[in-house]
């Protein structure tokens, strides 16, 4: 809740950021977390809506829940190799958030993960990607290209962890504009599996 904080340096032996660190830092405008840290905890920048440039070192291997949330003046993220998973909410209400990269080193994008980033029109799901929550992309209304770098086994679900559900055609999955409308609306509210 620092509000006039507007600018924060984390030195390199810093290894992890605790939950809500700063969160509600509505002042804070860029933060490089350095290759030392290893995991962003829960809402650690929830709620950081002036912050325009996050750079997060290449060691990171977590990011929690709700990390991001809220950083409404957000336009770009790149999620390094090194994260495995994308948490739930971890970008949620990221409405200016124009450009996401996703690392090849994630398997999972957690339930409403970039729910409301009404300003994204274009992403890719790596090949790593097996799940992804129910409404990840739910209010993501410009959302026109998903490129999925594996279209092959996907189906869906209408609980977490299921083991089986309904397939997903790899030929719709390989044309963006049908990924893109099937995430966003019409399977938004299933869980979606690779096999």
């Amino acid at each position: 809740g620092c509000s006039s904080l507007t600018s924060v340096t984390i030195g390199e032996g810093v290894t992890s950021i605790g939950s809500s660190a700063f969160r509600d830092c509505s002042g804070l405008t860029e933060i490089t977390i350095p290759d030392s840290v290893m995991s962003i905890g829960l809402s650690t920048f929830y709620g950081c809506s002036s912050l325009t440039s996050v750079t997060i070192g290449e060691g990171v291997t977590s990011i929690g829940s709700s990390a991001f949330r809220d950083c409404s003046g957000l336009t770009e993220i790149t999620i390094p190799d090194s994260v495995m998973s994308i948490g739930l909410s971890t970008f949620y209400g990221c409405s200016s958030l124009t450009s996401v990269t996703i690392g090849e080193g994630v398997t999972s994008i957690g339930l409403y993960a970039f729910r409301y980033c009404s300003g994204l029109t274009e992403i890719t799901i790596p090949a790593g990607v097996t799940s992804i929550g129910s409404s990840a992309f739910e209010g993501c209304s410009k959302l026109t290209s998903v490129t999925f770098e594996n279209t092959e086994g996907w189906w869906y679900a209408s609980s977490s962890g299921a083991t089986s559900g309904t397939e997903i055609a790899s030929s719709d999955l390989a044309d963006p504009s049908t990924a893109a409308t099937y995430l966003k609306s019409t399977y938004e509210d299933y869980y979606w599996y690779r096999s």
